[in-house]
């Protein structure tokens, strides 16, 4: 029964430090998409350059290969990354730069009507994109968004490489410890799918708070 135990705290161990990688490299996906997703809509090429070219060396690149660079190659120039925060810098740049393309789509997809009628309203350009723009971008936004943070999730596994005891990394280690393959898989295959699923839930949530609130528009005060 304690050998059970102390398995079965290997799993709930595991399980937390991927909902924590999870949830902060979301965080910093979230912050990497909104800014080098609204940079790239700018008219001015030079502002347009550094996150164009952020974006491409993220989505060109292999994950992989970007932890190692993180965690083993940037000590050689005097940067030392913890294997947590190495995991959610590079998880949450990755999935932030395919986020650049969603955020910047569904900004320009705003019809220019509504930009139009702004300006008629002698809108600044700042209030424009904080009331007119955004709002509308957040609901195209978040469909995409949800799959997104759905593919984070399941990037995790790989920070196991960089030492970080993720739940499959935990999972394969109770399997070698017991030989129950089926089991230790059975567990990866239902704990991710648990994750995913709670992950498409919360978006939806979001989701569909976010449409009724564009539908009855801001409450007089």
């Amino acid at each position: 029964m304690s050998q059970f135990s102390d398995y079965a705290w290997m799993i709930l161990d595991g399980t937390w430090v991927t909902v924590k990688i999870t949830v902060v490299a979301s965080v910093v996906a979230v912050i990497v998409a909104l800014l080098t997703g609204v940079a790239r809509t700018s008219k001015f090429f030079w502002i347009r350059l550094g996150p164009t070219l952020f974006v491409e060396l993220f989505r060109g690149t292999s994950c992989y290969v970007q932890l190692f660079w993180a965690f083993f190659a940037l000590p050689f120039i005097g940067i030392s990354l913890t294997p947590f925060v190495a995991s959610v810098l590079v998880l949450g740049a990755n999935v932030g730069s395919y986020g650049s393309e969603v955020v910047r789509g569904a900004i320009a997809g705003v019809p220019r009507g509504q930009t139009e009628a702004s300006v008629a309203l002698n809108f600044t350009k700042l209030q424009r994109f904080r009331h007119v723009v955004f709002p509308q971008a957040l609901v195209a936004m978040l469909p995409p968004a949800g799959n997104l943070f759905i593919d984070l999730l399941k990037l995790t596994p790989l920070t196991s490489l960089i030492t970080m005891s993720d739940l499959t990394y935990n999972a394969m280690a109770v399997r070698q410890q017991t030989g129950s393959t089926f089991i230790a898989l059975a567990t990866i295959l239902v704990g991710y799918f648990l994750m995913s699923s709670a992950i498409a839930w919360a978006i939806g949530r979001i989701e569909r708070r976010a449409s009724r609130g564009l539908e009855t528009g801001p409450r007089a005060a």
